[in-house]
């Protein structure tokens, strides 16, 4: 673990430190919640570069508008690995446009993300919280589940069942309270070590 807390304190000194400082500003900033919760439905299993992409295409008309259809089809077009899918939950997601008033009234958002929106499990409600400002989320995606059992904080989980997922996550909290930092933060960090990227 001390070698993984010493390369985060080098980026933190970085410019990674400063770009990871604006991102998560974009975060806090971020006024259409909904957007993102597409984003977040796409990224289940795809690449979030491509997810970036298609969400700056579709958060204008396509996430509120097109029928089912011909967002299937935009997906498609675009090489979205689940494109149906994915056109489906987006469509039925649309019930909850005001995702924003209703997050903000929960005590436990991420449980009732879990619980109402289909397609969304811990890993993308986390990413959703997170991206919308909420810093006290872990985002267990592959490359940090890769990079806490490369270096011995975890054993590689063979699934990852909700009771893991928040014994995991205890883990990176007790890695974010040694660099004083957030969840949030620490996850930008981690993704920055193993792709070399700072995305959201």
């Amino acid at each position: 673990m001390q070698d993984l807390l010493r390369t985060i304190k080098e980026l933190k000194d970085s410019e990674v430190g400063t770009l990871v400082k604006t991102r998560l500003k974009e975060f806090k900033n971020n006024k259409d919640w909904f957007s993102e919760l597409c984003f977040c439905l796409m990224t289940a299993n795809w690449k979030a570069e491509e997810s970036i992409k298609i969400q700056g295409e579709l958060c204008k008309e396509g996430f509120c508008s097109w029928d089912e259809k011909k967002l299937a089809k935009f997906l498609k077009q675009k090489g979205h690995r689940f494109w149906p899918q994915r056109a489906e939950r987006i469509v039925l997601a649309r019930q909850y446009k005001d995702i924003k008033l209703i997050l903000k009234k929960e005590k436990e958002p991420r449980e009732w993300l879990v619980k109402n929106i289909k397609g969304l499990g811990y890993k993308e409600s986390s990413h959703l919280l997170r991206n919308v400002g909420y810093e006290n989320y872990a985002i267990l995606d592959r490359h940090i589940i890769n990079i806490l059992s490369e270096t011995k904080i975890i054993e590689r989980p063979k699934t990852l069942t909700k009771n893991k997922y928040l014994a995991i996550e205890q883990k990176l909290q007790t890695i974010a309270d040694k660099l004083k930092i957030s969840q949030a933060e620490l996850d930008l960090y981690l993704w920055c070590i193993k792709t070399g990227k700072v995305l959201k």
